[in-house]
């Protein structure tokens, strides 16, 4: 097995070795359980942050899109925050954040009273604001906040990239940004944003698959949609790739390949995967709401299958 002074060399030289992050190395953008009804199910997510703790979750990420928060009340979402928040004591992150400034600055004044650690503010997406727009809305919800921000550019879902030179602008100027979850696709443009951004920034994988290639480049952890199930391994491969252990980490995740696969498709969009896997496991998740659909037939044997390999 790979390692000794020329591993952790590259290791350190990429920044990734002993390195703390503010809210851990693993954590997951969980779910929202639904009952059959389609109302939310409190007792069920509560049984579900419990589970997914004791899986080696650092933390959580509440109502983000894995969380299904487009098809969320406000009422709803704050009450899931107060739910969670009282089954455990990790770091919670609220995902608050909506294509709409003032929408996006009141439901994210409601996180701090809820008990959230910090917060999770998107792009804002279908409008296709400029880049002007983007820094004035994310300026205006981060001072409703008073909490730590962590922003997320997701691209193919919001229609817009944010640029680079935004965000260091943000890192430098906004002293809540704290962070960014970068699901952006561009492992170069990530190496820069850790380069240049202040000390304390941090940025986090957004994106399961590229997790290993933006540790190189200084990426602290992930918030992830595997990690529902496959929370160990990340840990284990995130922290092999940490002490300079490079060759158990690209092992590793070649093992996670199948569930980066699994977690998301054209005819099974997240988290409809990731549900069909937890009620496969008989944790709580139920359906998704409308309109992601319901799951195609055998879905749950396929989790299943990619759940055993993976533990084989």
């Amino acid at each position: 097995m790979a390692g000794g002074n020329g591993v952790e060399g590259v290791a350190r030289a990429c920044g990734t070795v002993a390195r703390m992050s503010r809210f851990g190395s693993v954590m997951t953008a969980m779910v929202t359980p639904f009952d059959d009804t389609g109302a939310v199910d409190h007792p069920g997510a509560a049984e579900l942050a419990r589970w997914l703790v004791e899986q080696g979750n650092e933390a959580l990420v509440l109502t983000g899109t894995t969380g299904e928060a487009a098809c969320l009340t406000d009422d709803e979402q704050v009450a899931l925050w107060r739910t969670v928040r009282a089954a455990v004591d990790v770091p919670l992150i609220a995902g608050s954040g909506t294509n709409d400034t003032r929408h996006a600055a009141e439901l994210t004044a409601h996180a701090k009273g809820a008990g959230m650690d910090a917060v999770l503010i998107v792009t804002p997406y279908y409008n296709r604001p400029s880049q002007a727009g983007i820094e004035a809305h994310f300026r205006h919800v981060a001072a409703a906040a008073g909490l730590p921000v962590v922003l997320y550019d997701i691209p193919v879902r919001t229609g817009r990239k944010v640029a680079t030179d935004l965000l260091l602008r943000l890192a430098r100027e906004v002293p809540d940004v704290v962070g960014l979850k970068d699901a952006a696709g561009d492992p170069a443009e990530t190496a820069r944003v850790v380069a240049e951004a202040p000390e304390g920034f941090e940025v986090y994988s957004g994106d399961d698959a590229l997790t290993l290639p933006l540790l190189a480049v200084g990426a602290v952890g992930v918030i992830g949609v595997a990690t529902h199930w496959a929370a160990p391994v990340m840990a284990d491969m995130i922290a092999s790739f940490q002490k300079g252990d490079v060759a158990r980490a690209v092992e590793l995740n070649a093992r996670l390949i199948e569930s980066y696969d699994f977690e998301t498709g054209d005819l099974t969009p997240n988290p409809v995967p990731t549900k069909a896997m937890l009620n496969a496991l008989g944790q709580p998740a139920g359906p998704c709401r409308p309109p992601m659909g319901f799951p195609p037939e055998g879905l749950e044997q396929r989790a299943l299958e990619v759940h055993r390999r993976l533990y084989a």
